[in-house]
């Protein structure tokens, strides 16, 4: 397939713009997004002794509920709570005040904490990846940015259609290090091409549904897209209180019935992970217990049933749900990588990290396509991208590392401060490193973060192992999988600073001095 000279130019013009003012974002999104897929496993590693945690039982689980319905007329509404298995081996309750914020309750404090526990770390890079840590109106910024991302992707497949195999795998090492950044760019791109144009596509679902629910309302649910948001999102059926007590339930026979009904309609290893209550302590209260299907796309599935009777309202389940809740099931296991092995996981995780090269790449080919060739002095546009690409981009990858070094130490001086702690330690370290690459040149401020960043990674594991004892061979002997994987992949990851400190300082040392990677 051929283009004009013409449409090749137009197109080059939009992924070029395109990819810049999204790429900053698309960078935090990716790097922090590759350490989302550890979700499950940092709160384990923030806390000292919760890998060897025994995991609570059904009957713990029936306390907290009890205990959080008695105590909160609030939750009695509404309340979510998870059940005590591997990912979140005790039982935590959460509910919305009369204020509209969120209280938590888990065995031991069930007096609705503002904070869950142990989850700071997994928090913190989750809000990075999907919001990029702005309040309010932080989701619907990346949505914006992930339709910028789609168009960047559809112009760069015109750019390089016409090339396409004969540059696939041109990787051509030497003196022009343009033209390796270029092919490097050119081959994650195209290799990676379906995969990120899933994250776009998901991600934009994600981030803008109730903006698009907002502009279908008036074409098709007349004004009434509110009502029609529970019947969308949810499994259960609203239900008014009927105002007759009635006991809360057990929640051992519910879980049973929910797996009958699951192994009734072919799914027979679903397996509840957290419920929702509706009416708590009434005739009319409603449960919906979700859980996870191994062997499908969409693996999260959930059953809708009467707490009094037992009595099935409705269920979701893999290969029996509708294509509102299939497409939402499987936009969310796409997105986050929630179906298949471990596999999966390291793919998505590669794939994240490479996501992140191929924006930070993007700027700086950006930068050396502008430079004077003749001459030391570069155009300030020029200079000015490649300060803020090194602070933004590796002040993020300190300020991840730094507040990793955080949790640990505040785990042990001051456990009440641990969320709050992380948070000014990340934020802080960012806005620092973006400073220092503003007063800096460039080639001396890409030296000096990506050092930074290998030593801050390095600190990960070593604050982990000394502060909890928890030291990377301890953990692989004792089979604590998780805590070992996080502390090998920080180290992996500071050796790789440690290298791309060493070629930045040896570019400086011995490139073209007509740049702004030049000392």
């Amino acid at each position: 397939m051929k283009f004009s000279s013409q449409t090749l130019r137009t197109f080059t013009t939009l992924h070029t713009w395109v990819g810049l003012v999204a790429g900053f974002g698309l960078f935090v999104a990716f790097y922090a997004g590759a350490l989302t897929l550890f979700h499950h496993d940092l709160p384990l590693w923030q806390t000292p002794g919760a890998a060897t945690a025994l995991p609570a039982g059904l009957d713990d689980a029936q306390y907290l509920l009890d205990d959080v319905l008695a105590t909160h007329a609030e939750a009695r509404r509404h309340v979510g709570m998870t059940f005590p298995g591997a990912d979140h081996p005790q039982p935590l309750a959460y509910w919305q005040a009369e204020d509209g914020s969120w209280r938590y309750a888990w065995p031991g404090q069930t007096g609705g904490s503002p904070t869950p526990p142990q989850t700071g770390l997994a928090e913190l890079v989750n809000e990075l990846h999907y919001s990029l840590g702005l309040p309010v109106a932080g989701v619907y910024v990346m949505g914006i940015v992930s339709l910028l991302y789609g168009m960047a992707l559809l112009s760069g497949l015109v750019i390089h259609l016409p090339k396409l195999l004969g540059d696939l795998f041109a990787l051509r090492p030497g003196r022009n290090l343009k033209q390796q950044w270029q092919d490097a760019h050119n081959v994650i791109g195209v290799l990676s091409l379906p995969f990120h144009l899933m994250f776009s596509v998901t991600g934009t679902l994600l981030c803008l549904v109730f903006m698009q629910m907002a502009v279908l309302d008036p074409l098709i649910y007349d004004g009434k897209a509110l009502q029609a948001v529970p019947t969308a999102m949810d499994t259960a059926p609203l239900r008014e209180a009927s105002g007759i007590p009635a006991a809360p339930g057990s929640l051992r026979e519910l879980h049973a019935r929910a797996l009958e009904v699951a192994r009734a309609q072919g799914v027979a290893n679903f397996e509840p992970v957290y419920l929702k209550l509706a009416n708590g302590g009434d005739a009319n209260a409603t449960i919906e217990i979700t859980g996870e299907a191994s062997g499908t796309l969409g693996p999260l599935g959930a059953v809708a049933l009467d707490v009094e009777s037992g009595r099935v309202l409705a269920s979701q389940l893999p290969g029996q749900r509708d294509a509102n809740h299939a497409t939402l099931s499987a936009a969310y296991a796409l997105h986050f990588g929630e179906f298949g092995n471990g596999v999966v996981v390291w793919l998505y995780f590669l794939l994240g990290l490479g996501g992140a090269f191929l924006f930070y790449s993007g700027n700086l080919l950006w930068i050396e396509s502008r430079r004077k060739r003749r001459q030391p002095q570069q155009l300030r546009a020029a200079v000015n991208m490649a300060r803020a690409t090194v602070g933004v981009c590796i002040g993020l990858c300190v300020a991840i590392s730094v507040a990793f070094v955080a949790a640990q130490v505040l785990e042990l001086a001051a456990p009440a401060m641990v969320d709050h702690g992380i948070r000014w330690a990340c934020f802080v370290t960012w806005a620092a490193c973006a400073l220092w690459a503003a007063l800096r040149r460039p080639a001396q401020a890409a030296r000096e973060l990506l050092w930074a960043a290998a030593i801050s990674t390095a600190l990960v594991p070593l604050a982990h192992g000394a502060l909890s004892g928890d030291w990377l061979w301890l953990a692989a002997a004792r089979g604590h999988w998780p805590l070992f994987w996080i502390d090998a992949m920080a180290l992996a990851m500071a050796f790789g600073f440690a290298r791309l400190a060493y070629a930045s300082q040896r570019r400086a040392r011995n490139g073209d001095p007509n740049s702004v990677w030049a000392n």
